[in-house]
């Protein structure tokens, strides 16, 4: 039955337009195709400008934040233009549209965050008053945290922009998500990975989601064979973590969940943007109490922490 729905009508697949949205939104074809047996021909994959893509010459957090890569996308899914949408994990606002809902998460990629570095064969190799670039505030308040002697500035655009402005010199090292390197190929520009335990990543970083109109049975059961329940059950856990923090691209927040044996383990952070001030707890769950241990610890951190930590994230 899936295979005849997929087959009488196009598919059409949303995405950003960036190297790596293609890549991302190719695989989730590709994987459509060969779990209903179809042709990848029979899918589309519409290539849809957002406004996060188009400005480039702020920070995320001065022109709305992370809806600034999903606006347009979900406008198109809402209207009917589009079947699916494919976001990177860690873009998504933790509240959707009405009549939108996350369906599926592909199984995780390594979330650790990768350096790069010509010169230095780490973070704690830089030498004082070295330049990394990072348009994160999540990995600019860490690397304030980790080394305050180095100099941090802004660094916007898409993996290859970002490499390039390495190569000529607008700053000694960066730092990207390992999946996203490795889902392009490119995994030999690595310098050094960082260890989650002292470089946290972004909740849901390393993750492909899949975002669909909320009840539509036909594109429910298209991508249903795709989902990948522990990544799903690992990142309901960060993103109720996230949204009880009230999380954005205005904010420096990073969290973990993992799964082993049906018990689930999760880290999390809170920093100032300077890195001068962190508070960071590990708890446990399980798989059945994924969001609830992600929203307790969220309310542990915020009551920890108090008022005046956060009205420096204003």
């Amino acid at each position: 039955m899936q295979t005849r729905m997929a087959s009488q009508e196009k598919i059409r697949i949303g995405t950003r337009g960036s190297p790596l949205a293609l890549a991302q939104a190719h695989e989730v074809r590709n994987r459509l195709a060969a779990a209903h047996g179809i042709s990848a021909e029979t899918i589309e994959v519409v290539v849809i400008s957002t406004a996060g893509d188009r400005i480039q010459d702020r920070p995320l957090a001065e022109v709305g934040g992370k809806g600034l890569f999903t606006q347009e996308l979900e406008e198109q899914l809402s209207d009917g233009r589009i079947d699916l949408a494919v976001h990177s994990s860690k873009d998504m606002p933790t509240l959707l549209p009405d009549g939108l809902a996350i369906t599926a998460f592909l199984e995780r990629e390594d979330p650790r965050d990768a350096f790069l570095c010509p010169t230095a064969g780490s973070l704690a190799e830089l030498p004082a008053g070295a330049v990394i670039g990072s348009s994160s505030l999540r990995r600019q308040a860490l690397i304030r945290r980790l080394r305050p002697d180095i100099e941090v500035v802004g660094f916007r655009g898409n993996v290859q922009t970002r490499l390039r402005k390495l190569a000529d010199g607008v700053a000694d090292a960066t730092l990207l998500a390992n999946a996203g390197l490795r889902r392009l190929g490119m995994a030999d520009v690595i310098t050094d990975l960082m260890d989650v335990t002292d470089f946290p990543p972004a909740p849901g970083q390393g993750a492909i989601c899949i975002e669909g109109r909320a009840g539509d049975e036909r594109t429910d059961a298209l991508v249903a064979p795709l989902n990948h329940v522990p990544t799903a059950t690992a990142l309901a856990c960060e993103r109720a973590f996230l949204a009880t923090l009230d999380g954005s691209c205005r904010t420096p927040i990073a969290g973990h969940a993992t799964i082993r044996d049906g018990a689930l383990e999760f880290h999390g952070m809170i920093l100032t943007p300077d890195g001068r001030q962190a508070h960071e707890l590990s708890v446990s769950g399980t798989v059945e109490t994924a969001v609830e241990t992600g929203r307790g610890a969220g309310e542990q951190l915020r009551a920890t922490a108090g008022d005046g930590f956060f009205a420096s994230w204003a």
